[in-house]
This record gives structure tokens, C-alpha cells and sequence, in this order.
């Protein structure tokens, strides 16, 4: 029995030795696993269901084949590919979960999200967020031709690149969670175990809910570190996988 946690791969035609390290992933150790959860930005960025490569059609595949062996695979929109539609998760045969979302993971209530809304104190990428997370907005990006949107993400991601340069070289502090928040949230979700990616620090924290002791364990990227959580009935590792 064994459950596992991933996010932030940020899978990108760039970087083939993460995508290679992914789909050995899926076709070898995730077999063997109750459940699969994708903590948001599998891929670098999305621009539309209709938009299609040989990479998003090898991921489609492979997660594919890992339902069809009988582990369910679960998807959390992160905040590079929150445009990511029903669609390609049918492709996939992965079922797409709300932005917060409380699971029993062996007898324990978990807060699954990406972990972006924690950082309360970016409060330019909340604005941001705000406007980009509209209904109308999105309908209208996805609505324009392929070329215009493929011009706005390499815009966008050239743009969040810089910034988050700034912000670890200037204001380090604001680019991790508030903890204010992460208290809560747990709360408002009635957890003691919180689930998250997003800030690629990964870490398992203890901290004090209302004179209980609470989690917080935050997945890595796959930049360098192929970071992923497993849990089963015995407890919960953060590993890393070598390339």
C-alpha cells in the first residue's frame, strides 16, 4: 500500500531528461501505487487543450496506461498550467480535483492544494492571480488563434522568470508560504495535514493547531532533485529520484 505525491515537474520539450525520469516514473514504481496525486504545473506552461506536441501526447499516454493498471490518477491545477481543460485530463484519464481539496489518505484527513494562494505576501502574484483565474478571461485567451497565445505565454514566462529572480534575490521572503495562512487553512478545512507544492522547498514542517500537532510537508521540484512524497500506512518519506 503506498500513495504518492508529485508536483512542479514544469515538463517542457527543454528539459528531456525530466520528462524521460517522469515516464520511467509512471511505467515502473507508480504501478505498484494505490493512487498517483499531480500537485499542479506538470508541464511549464499550457495554452489549451487544442494545443498538442509529441511531449503532452507521450504524458497523455503514459498516465494513461497507469489508470488502465488500475491506479487512479488525480490532478491539481498549479499556476503554469491552470488553463489545463477536461479535455486532455480525458486524454489522460486523470480526474481533475478542486483547488483545495481534503482526502482520507489511510485514516488521515489531507488538505491537498499547488500552494500558490499561501503566499499571501507576493501580493503583486495575487493580484495577478485574481484577474487570470476568471472565468471570462480564460474563455477569452483560449478563444484566441494558436500563434497569439503561444507569443502571450513565452511573454509571460519570460516576465515570471525575471520576477522571481528579483524576488529570491531582493525579497526572498515573500516567494514562501504565510503561516498565518496555512493555519487557516487547515482550520477552515478542519485538517491536521496539509499537502502542498508550489514554493519548490521541500520540507515536512511541524507547527501548533489550536494545541494540536499539524503538518505541513512540501513537495519539491523536478528541476534537479525529482523530489515526490510517499506515504502508506507506516508513515510519510520525502524522496528524491536520480536522473
Amino acid at each position: 500500500m503506498v500513495t504518492y505525491f508529485i508536483a512542479d515537474l514544469h515538463l517542457t520539450e527543454n528539459r528531456p531528461d525530466i520528462t524521460a525520469l517522469f515516464l520511467r516514473f509512471l511505467a515502473n514504481d507508480a504501478k505498484e501505487a494505490d493512487a498517483l496525486y499531480i500537485l499542479g504545473d506538470l508541464f511549464e506552461v499550457w495554452l489549451g487543450d487544442d494545443i498538442q506536441s509529441p511531449l503532452t501526447m507521450d504524458v497523455a499516454k503514459a498516465l494513461s496506461t497507469l489508470v488502465d493498471a488500475g491506479v487512479p490518477c488525480y490532478f491539481i491545477h498549479g499556476n503554469r498550467d491552470f488553463m489545463l481543460g477536461e479535455r486532455y485530463a480525458r486524454q489522460c484519464k486523470m480526474q481533475i480535483l478542486p483547488e483545495y481539496c481534503v482526502i482520507q489518505l489511510y485514516g488521515e484527513p489531507a488538505l491537498l492544494l499547488h500552494g500558490d494562494t499561501l503566499c499571501t505576501q507576493d501580493e503583486a502574484y495575487q493580484n495577478y492571480r485574481k484577474w487570470v483565474y476568471k472565468p471570462w478571461l480564460r474563455w477569452l485567451f483560449l478563444a484566441l488563434p494558436k500563434f497569439v497565445r503561444a507569443h502571450i505565454g513565452n511573454k509571460i514566462r519570460t516576465n515570471s522568470r525575471a520576477q522571481s529572480k528579483y524576488k529570491q534575490q531582493h525579497r526572498k521572503e515573500i516567494m514562501d508560504v504565510c503561516p498565518t495562512q496555512v493555519i487557516a487553512d487547515c482550520k477552515h478545512y478542519n485538517v491536521n495535514l496539509m499537502i502542498h507544492g508550489h514554493t519548490h522547498r521541500p520540507a515536512i514542517h511541524g507547527f501548533n493547531l489550536d494545541n494540536q500537532p499539524a503538518t505541513r510537508i512540501v513537495l519539491g521540484d523536478w528541476y534537479e532533485q525529482g523530489s515526490m512524497l510517499v506515504v502508506n500506512p507506516a508513515g510519510k518519506q520525502l524522496i528524491n529520484q536520480a536522473f
